[in-house]
């Protein structure tokens, strides 16, 4: 149809009558002004009538170009009406668009596109070789898109080539007319509404629409919603409901448009709005995340009695970039945020927040959109199917509780296995530190000390004490009188800069510090030790100092008297394993009898009876030493001269291992493992955790290869054969293994014991 643009018109001669008040109004919506109504009529373009010409400016289009085609096709998909949608089946195919982790697909199936080539070029038969090279890429295929990222997931949900909501609309609708305009002044095309149908029956459908390409992209503000989108969604919302059409809502948006005329003309409140609007709403709703459903944005459409998500789809109240730059300043960090946030189909329906997941083909749902269409068709009408049976009272009832359950819980009922696992641990209460008086820390130590020497008295049973709580009680208080001395002394901003500098050098580096740092830490520690005794807090700093360096004495010898306590157990419960042997009591009571029947006042006198006992003798005390050795113990003479050797070997040990634990390489990795040990707490992950017992092996390995010299090999093996030889003249002589050398012999490890030991 020409339209006609304002022109510039020549009037000749005169009219033959007086025109009327109907040939007085002018036409504005053909362009024409200034002529008569009954003259434009009979007039002819170009042509001259009773002396009266018109000329005109016609705008060239091609014919039937818009809206409606020469030749509608009456079974066009969507129905007659959609010829008038601007929404037409791209000319060009979209560019393939490979992701990051897709590229090795992408090789395999560049193989097959050479070999193919290669088959047609050379007429040869590669049939069985482009088979195998296909099931490998179906297989890496499968293999990939069954064991997706989160961050992978939301790469696919971004994809530029994935189905639009107008998209789906037309492959699983039978009629689709499109609704425009928020009777308010604008239609953004941003937001798309319109009635549809489905086996039958009538929808309202709204969703987002993003565009397939740059141009459309732009058009369509790249799916971001300005207040009118919203606007002419409720709009939809309140005709929906007045004519009882269940609605369907698409969600694809990373969220609603953020510039300032939208915030002037009232994104927030329009949003409200729909949330508010959709909870009275007396028809069903479904809503279906078919890509990224980004904050309000989303769920301005999204308040729904059931929400479906796509497989790769993604639903966030912050995108997983925004999280990683709040969180930890840098968007690089955005695999972890999305795997922290939970965003993913599979999670959000653990979480009970989604209510059914729609599957996509291997490859995202840009691989076969159809097929993707009418899965989504299937979801719809099964889950309407669901809805329909319930009055209005019940579903608006449904809709609210689905909404007021998520994230909370009633105290009393034990909680789903399933949501225990996907709740925050308890975090450990925060023991306030408060300054304790002298006075009365000095009442509590002394109570401690007398509880500790009734329990050194007692040797039955060992009382249970509060050393153990008094000494994390001291280290407490010594903390807060660092903390009032660093203040005193005007270095509390000091030592926070480097604490900072230190937690920074650790996230980034994954070390303790740089040799510059560890420096500065040096000499910052020498200042505070200088400046220290000028606090006003000195004498009470110095008391707990000291209380607990006593303390942590007692502590460390009531360990060790406690593994004396237990090892003498061992011992005695061993030999009393021993006594109870049946061939050894036998023997005893064999002698026993003999000795009581010869009636003999000294056995001395009786050299038969004499030979026996000594016999006897030796066998019990070989057996002896084979329990003591059972317990890594061996017996030595407390002979002065063989303990001074001893001694004086275990003293040159110590120092071995004191010069290789002080030298700098070792040093450090004792740092490392503190921090390490201090940065896992009571239950470090798993990554920690192998990096402690790491550390450990090559600590212990380093002491077990500076105390495994040939040197100090050499002299063991003589100390050992010096204390065999003093020992077997020692029992030579005595004849016996007497009891006093039995209860004062000293007990000392060997040296690989002691090595593994330390």
């Amino acid at each position: 149809m020409a339209s006609m643009t304002q022109p510039p018109v020549s009037f000749t001669g005169t009219l033959a009558s007086k025109p009327s008040a109907s040939d007085l109004l002018r036409s504005s919506s053909n362009g024409v002004c200034g002529v008569l109504l009954k003259a434009l009529g009979r007039a002819q373009l170009g042509a001259k009538r009773r002396e009266f010409s018109i000329s005109a400016k016609v705008r060239k289009v091609k014919k039937h170009e818009y809206p409606w085609p020469e030749d509608p096709d009456l079974n066009v998909k969507g129905g007659v009406l959609s010829h008038l949608s601007p929404f037409k089946p791209l000319k060009e195919k979209p560019k393939p668009v490979t992701l990051d982790f897709e590229k090795p697909l992408m090789d395999l199936q560049k193989k097959i596109i050479d070999v193919q080539k290669m088959a047609n070029e050379t007429g040869l038969d590669f049939s069985d070789q482009i088979i195998s090279l296909e099931n490998k890429y179906q297989q890496a295929l499968k293999d990939l898109y069954t064991h997706l990222a989160p961050i992978q997931r939301v790469n696919i949900a971004r994809h530029p080539n994935r189905p639009t909501f107008l998209d789906h609309v037309f492959n699983i609708t039978e009629k689709f007319v499109e609704l425009h305009g928020d009777r308010a002044g604008y239609d953004d095309p941003a937001v798309v509404t319109g009635l549809g149908t489905i086996n039958g029956r009538s929808y309202m459908f709204m969703g987002h629409q993003k565009g397939r390409n740059t141009k459309e992209n732009i058009q369509r503000n790249f799916g971001m919603p300005t207040p009118h989108g919203y606007r002419k969604a409720l709009r939809m919302m309140y005709y929906a409901d007045h004519h009882g059409f269940p609605i369907i809502t698409f969600i694809d948006t990373p969220g609603a448009y953020a510039d300032l005329k939208s915030e002037e003309l009232g994104q927030g409140e329009a949003i409200a709005q729909n949330l508010r609007t959709m909870f009275g709403l007396k028809v069903p709703i479904i809503s279906i995340v078919m890509g990224e459903g980004g904050s309000g944005g989303a769920l301005a459409i999204g308040c729904a009695n059931k929400l479906l998500m796509l497989e790769n789809a993604v639903f966030y109240v912050a995108s997983p970039e925004a999280c990683a730059a709040i969180l930890w300043k840098t968007a690089k960090a955005s695999p972890k945020a999305a795997e922290k946030l939970k965003i993913t189909a599979t999670e959000l329906t653990r979480l009970q927040i989604c209510d059914g997941v729609i599957s996509e083909p291997l490859g995202g749902a840009h691989a076969d959109p159809y097929w993707t269409s009418q899965q989504i068709k299937t979801a719809i009408v099964e889950t309407m199917d669901e809805l329909a049976k319930m009055d209005t009272e019940t579903l608006l009832k449904h809709r609210a509780l689905k909404f007021r359950k998520l994230g909370g819980f009633q105290e009393g009922i034990p909680i789903d296995p399933k949501r225990k696992v996907n709740m925050k641990k308890k975090e450990e209460p925060i023991i306030p530190i408060s300054k304790t008086s002298e006075v009365e820390l000095r009442d509590e130590v002394e109570k401690l000390k007398l509880q500790i020497l009734e329990a050194s008295k007692s040797s039955t049973k060992r009382p249970e004490t509060g050393l153990k709580e008094m000494i994390e009680k001291l280290k407490r208080e010594i903390d807060f009188e660092y903390d009032e001395a660093s203040k005193a002394l005007g270095m509390e901003d000091k030592i926070l800069m480097v604490r900072e500098e230190v937690a920074k050098a650790r996230n980034v580096n994954d070390q303790p510090a740089n040799p510059a740092l560890q420096e500065k830490i040096e000499q910052l520690k020498d200042e505070f030790d200088r400046n220290l005794p000028s606090a006003p807090n000195y004498s009470s700093l110095k008391y707990k100092l000291d209380m607990l360096k006593e303390l942590s004495q007692a502590s460390s010898l009531s360990k060790k008297s406690t593994n004396k306590d237990e090892l003498k157990v061992e011992i005695n419960k061993r030999f009393s394993e021993l006594m109870e042997r049946p061939d050894l009591k036998q023997k005893i009571e064999t002698l026993k009898a003999e000795i009581a029947k010869s009636g003999a006042s000294n056995i001395d006198s009786n050299e038969e009876l004499k030979e026996k006992v000594l016999q006897l003798n030796g066998e019990l005390e070989s057996e002896f030493k084979a329990v003591l050795k059972s317990v890594g113990l061996q017996v030595v003479p407390s002979e002065p001269e063989a303990l001074a050797k001893i001694n004086a070997f275990d003293e040159e040990v110590h120092m071995i291992i004191d010069d290789v634990v002080n030298s700098s390489d070792l040093k450090e990795k004792i740092e490392l493992l503190k921090s390490e040990v201090e940065k896992g707490g009571n239950s470090p992950d798993e990554e920690t955790k192998s990096k402690i017992q790491a550390l450990e092996a090559e600590i212990k390995r380093s002491i077990a290869e500076a105390i495994s010299s040939p040197e100090l090999k050499e002299k063991h093996e003589r100390l050992a054969a010096e204390v065999l030889e003093a020992t077997k003249s020692s029992v030579g002589s005595n004849g016996s293994l007497a009891k006093e050398n039995t209860e004062g012999a000293e007990v000392k490890f060997n040296v690989e014991a002691k090595s593994s030991f330390v």
